[in-house]
């Protein structure tokens, strides 16, 4: 299988890492920004034979060597900074994404798409329209990593493995997420049971406000471990065809009560992208939610026109 990565900064170079460690295919990583992919590449490719491993990996400024990709991840885009929102990163990186995608339209027609570049669910819109992809061969990440945090957040809490615990977040990518504590549990037992609701709403809180946290840490650049991991989490869910079901930004026909919209939901993955998407029975406050957070996305994407 075939795996290209455009952006070879952080959460770029570090998701190369991931795949070509794991053996999932030969990995082209793309960045316009002078030497810096083919750099990371011949450094990666170094490692080889000290983690024992033979996937190929090849950096390039050139769009051509994406031709024949299976999967097209998209990680180039400015970074966000303290005190910057997602939403302010709309009118720079649009216009990136809107060049990079007609760059795959021409050499990689065939590939899923997955979009890791902020902000996540506008730019996953504006990735399905601009390349007239079937729907289900374009998504966004967002979901997997808020995810995670939340799952994190609850382990902690709890002092237990992480791997005990599965979590669930739709919605935005940001501000507007939406943790569902009903649909998290810890080895099958609701986390309602497990902690006062005082605290869930106080994990809650961290959880929306994680990736703004770390970027104040950092205090240049975001996040790019997890993002990366997030990232690799779908990637591998495609090429091993594992009919995951995780959440993901996909485009919505009719599931919620919401159409022409990319928006963070449970949905299963496979080799042929999306597979399905889940609709989950939800309460009235959590779909008015959705609802506002799909309208904000939409109105945000109707301006890019």
């Amino acid at each position: 299988m075939k795996i290209s990565v455009v952006g070879a900064g952080n959460v770029g170079g570090t998701l190369a890492q991931r795949i070509v460690e794991s053996g999932l295919g030969e990995v082209v990583l793309v960045d316009i920004a002078g030497e810096i992919a083919r750099g990371k590449s011949l450094d990666l490719a170094d490692a080889r034979s000290i983690l024992k491993y033979s996937s190929s990996i090849t950096g390039a400024t050139d769009y051509k060597k994406i031709s024949g990709s299976d999967i097209v991840v998209v990680t180039a885009g400015l970074a966000r900074q303290p005190g910057m929102t997602r939403e302010d990163l709309l009118k720079k990186n649009s216009g990136i994404t809107k060049q990079i995608v007609s760059e795959i339209v021409k050499y990689a027609k065939d590939s899923i798409l997955i979009i890791v570049t902020n902000p996540l669910d506008i730019l996953t819109n504006l990735a399905l329209k601009a390349s007239g992809f079937d729907k289900k061969r374009v998504m966004g990440m967002g979901g997997v990593l808020d995810s995670s945090r939340f799952e994190n957040l609850i382990a902690e809490e709890l002092s237990i493995s992480p791997e005990c615990v599965q979590a669930l977040v739709i919605g935005a990518h940001g501000q507007d997420m939406i943790p569902l504590p009903r649909y998290s549990n810890v080895s099958g037992i609701s986390i309602e049971e497990l902690l006062p609701s005082e605290k869930i709403k106080e994990l809650i809180e961290k959880t929306v406000k994680r990736g703004a946290e770390i970027v104040s840490c950092l205090g240049k650049g975001s996040a790019y471990y997890a993002p990366s991991a997030a990232a690799f989490s779908m990637v591998k869910a495609i090429i091993r065809d594992e009919k995951k079901i995780i959440p993901a930004c996909v485009s919505l026909n009719g599931e919620y009560g919401l159409a022409d919209v990319c928006i963070g939901v449970p949905a299963r993955l496979g080799r042929e992208g999306i597979e399905e998407v889940i609709e989950l029975k939800l309460t009235e406050a959590e779909k008015k939610q959705l609802q506002t957070a799909a309208k904000e996305i939409k109105t945000a994407s109707a301006n890019l026109s």
